[in-house]
């Protein structure tokens, strides 16, 4: 199934944020500046003939106008890594998550219930029994409603250690791509979670998260995840994506998904074809000290 960073509406946020954008060949090419008038491409979760001669030539053509030291690729399917290499590409650093959880939504919602954690069934009831309620913003107020996800996204960072995107980043997904909405969970008429979901074909991807610790034992983002994906069944879905799972970098939050069931699924990971091989080297390693 195709991803959604393959689409048209993600190479128009991507240009919103003020990045150059091509599609060669039906590929998503984003452009990522660089100092010194330095760049590199990307291509996330790359479908298409990324391989054939017509495609790389035009490629290494661009690159050279755009003066990027490599473009990297993070194939949607498996793909024989001898003919990566045979193109010239080498194994480069993940961007995208490399595992995700894929639940099967077609089934009724006793089945998905009963294929659940126990514990994740309890804290669904939980949220519900203490009066968290659920609401899936539209067009216009999930734009009033951003700046409350902004509030509980800093502080989801601050106390899983990790960084954000910039607050404009959230904000113009928002605005740009019709797909996405922002679903929220209120107790006493105040906003203690807030997802961003993207629905695109027939799959929901739960792509950014963020909570309110004050309130974590209402459970509000398990009753939040389970209404996502009651939503989903009701516009036709047949998949809902978790987004990114890893025992070792986030073991909290893989915990949590793999609570809702649903089956591992593991990407290729990144391929980087290199333009500027002394260029690359200075990158990887100020990559390393920054």
């Amino acid at each position: 199934m195709n991803s959604f960073l393959q689409s048209k509406n993600w190479l128009d946020f991507q240009k919103s944020l003020g990045r150059k954008v091509w599609q060669i060949d039906s590929v998503n090419i984003i452009k990522h500046n660089l100092p010194l008038g330095k760049s590199y491409f990307y291509s996330p979760r790359t479908e298409g003939d990324f391989l054939s001669k017509e495609f790389l030539n035009r490629i290494k053509e661009v690159a050279n106008q755009e003066n990027a030291i490599f473009f990297k690729i993070e194939p949607q399917e498996q793909i024989d890594e001898s003919l990566l290499k045979k193109s010239g590409f080498i194994k480069g650093k993940d961007i995208q998550p490399r595992k995700t959880l894929i639940l099967d939504i077609t089934k009724t919602e006793k089945e998905l219930l009963n294929q659940m954690h126990y514990k994740t069934r309890y804290n669904i009831r939980l949220a519900e029994k203490k009066g968290v309620e659920i609401r899936a913003k539209s067009q216009k107020s999930k734009v009033k409603n951003f700046e409350e996800f902004w509030r509980l996204l800093q502080q989801t960072a601050k106390r899983g250690n990790f960084r954000t995107h910039p607050k404009e980043y959230y904000k113009k997904m928002l605005e740009i791509i019709p797909e996405t909405e922002l679903f929220i969970a209120e107790y006493q008429n105040r906003v203690i979670a807030a997802n961003i979901v993207i629905f695109y074909q027939k799959t929901a991807i739960y792509l950014h998260g963020a909570s309110d610790y004050q309130y974590r034992s209402l459970m509000a983002p398990h009753l939040l995840q389970w209404k996502q994906i009651l939503e989903a069944k009701r516009r036709g879905c047949i998949e809902y994506d978790f987004w990114g799972i890893d025992e070792k970098k986030w073991p909290g939050v893989t915990r949590f998904k793999k609570g809702f069931g649903g089956k591992q699924v593991i990407y290729p990971g990144a391929y980087d074809l290199v333009f500027q091989p002394v260029w690359y080297k200075i990158y990887k390693l100020a990559k390393v000290i920054l």
